[in-house]
């Protein structure tokens, strides 16, 4: 059945030109030079270099890579395959977090110079049990959820366009990654962050340019969504029928599959976790030079985050309506045909207009696209899970590890992961969802609330700690934290 799946795959996949080979040539290529260039910048050697890029970033590399670093290829395959299957309330998920990001949180905590948010937790509240049980949930979730989300919808997307083999294409990029991320740090990740914004905007524009000069307009785009049933349906289901409420982004609180207050109160839960206290995010505002540049990066990227609405969701809906056979079928054998997928095959809604829509070698630029989106985020959670382990963990139980030692831990780390996520592939290829975009939200909502629930207390509640205070060293720690913490209303 695998081998059946893997051949209908290839049968999507387009003849793959010359000049779509120089376009991703020339994009690696580039993408290498940019990340030996910004390793150059910082000093390396250093635990501040290394992690936090000395300290002296501006606020425009750091704002593009917070962009990058949420969009990976998992949100352009998810959000698209989310509203192809159900219309364009899922861009909740993304203009929610614009409420979150400009927060004061990472700018508040930049101040007090902290390099980990599980090292915060321990300064604050006085304690290394909750520092040590949030790193190894920060270091889980990289692993069995961003990483793994990230690598198959990038596997699927080569898969669906080009018909590579899944195990060459997934190492090709994180051998690059790995390069760059362990070689330079996370000045080396912000920089190629930067350029990766730049390709996905420039990518995602003219894709949509293309599909809605293809379905004639915004105008047309609600009656022939609407209209798009696939031929084959399952008796006595409405499975196949596009919802009514495609075009309402505030959903009925009851009926709605994806209810307003949900998305008005729960998101926010959601969104302050993942902004304001998830160490792939914060250590990007922790770069910062100053308070100016990390509260002008959060601004910038809440900019940015209101573009997947228009580049990635609506053209999961227009290829819906273009190709409602594929993306729309219900029928589970006729799925398994068409994707390998018998719950449907919605997340190859972007992957297929790629591959109808471009011509050569700007269909070259959307695949680029869909790496670059994959490796940013993967360079991100390397570094970032580096930066956990070596500091929080490693360091505790080896407190006169000199510095040295510690660089190279990080950077051994990042190699462990770069080996976990090529073992992880088989697993993915039999764990296919349905809506992937559904699948990452509903993991991270059971572990969101209790988090961000410490945080909030950690912010606004001088008198909450941990155990209690043996040293007026730590005692001293907890009120300058919790002080600094307090500013947040101030900003």
């Amino acid at each position: 059945m695998a081998s059946n799946s893997t051949t209908k795959f290839f049968a999507l996949s387009q003849s793959f030109s010359v000049s779509d080979i120089i376009v991703i040539g020339a994009y690696f290529l580039l993408n290498v030079a940019v990340g030996i260039w910004s390793s150059c910048r910082v000093s390396r050697n250093t635990l501040s270099g290394y992690f936090l890029a000395g300290r002296d970033m501006a606020w425009w590399p750091i704002g593009a890579s917070l962009f990058a670093s949420s969009e990976g290829s998992g949100l352009f395959i998810g959000l698209a395959g989310t509203g192809a299957a159900g219309g364009i309330a899922v861009a909740g998920f993304e203009w929610n977090v614009i409420r979150a990001i400009p927060s004061a949180l990472p700018v508040s905590l930049s101040l007090s110079k902290i390099v980990t948010m599980p090292e915060y937790l321990g300064r604050r509240f006085g304690g290394e049990r909750i520092r040590m049980y949030l790193s190894a949930l920060s270091l889980m979730l990289s692993v069995f959820t961003k990483i793994s989300t990230d690598l198959y919808s990038g596997a699927l997307f080569v898969q669906v366009c080009l018909g590579w083999n899944l195990y060459l294409s997934t190492v090709l990029m994180l051998v690059v990654t790995a390069l760059y991320t362990i070689a330079g740090g996370l000045a080396a990740v912000i920089y190629t962050d930067t350029l990766q914004t730049f390709v996905m905007i420039i990518g995602a524009i003219i894709l949509t340019i293309t599909a809605f000069n293809k379905i004639g307009g915004y105008s047309n785009l609600e009656s022939v969504y609407l209209k798009a049933v696939p031929s084959k349906i399952i008796p006595n289901t409405t499975c196949h029928l596009p919802r009514s409420d495609a075009m309402h982004l505030f959903r009925d609180p009851v009926h709605g599959d994806l209810p307003w207050p949900g998305m008005t109160v729960g998101l926010t839960i959601l969104a302050t976790w993942y902004w304001c206290t998830d160490q792939v995010i914060v250590q990007r505002s922790l770069s910062a030079k100053n308070l100016s540049h990390a509260k002008g990066a959060s601004i910038f990227a809440s900019y940015l985050k209101m573009l997947p609405m228009i580049f990635i969701i609506l053209p999961g809906m227009i290829s819906r309506a273009l190709y409602p056979d594929i993306v729309a079928c219900v029928d589970p054998e006729e799925c398994l045909k068409v994707c390998g997928a018998e719950v449907g095959c919605s997340n190859i809604a972007f992957p297929k207009l790629v591959i109808e829509l471009m011509p050569s070698g700007l269909r070259g630029l959307m695949i680029a696209v869909m790496m670059a989106a994959l490796m940013s985020s993967l360079t991100s959670i390397f570094n970032s899970s580096s930066t956990l382990f070596t500091m929080d963990i490693w360091k505790k139980y080896r407190r006169g590890a000199s510095e040295k030692e510690l660089l190279l831990v990080g950077r051994i780390v990042t190699v462990i992961l770069v080996v976990i996520s090529v073992v992880w592939i088989p697993i993915l290829q039999s764990a296919n969802s349905g809506q992937l975009y559904v699948y990452i939200q509903s993991v991270t909502s059971y572990l969101a609330p209790p988090v961000t629930a410490i945080f909030v207390m950690a912010i606004f509640w001088k008198r909450t700690n941990e155990a209690v205070i043996h040293t007026q060293t730590h005692a001293y720690n907890k009120q300058t934290l919790s002080e600094a913490s307090l500013r947040l209303c101030t900003y």
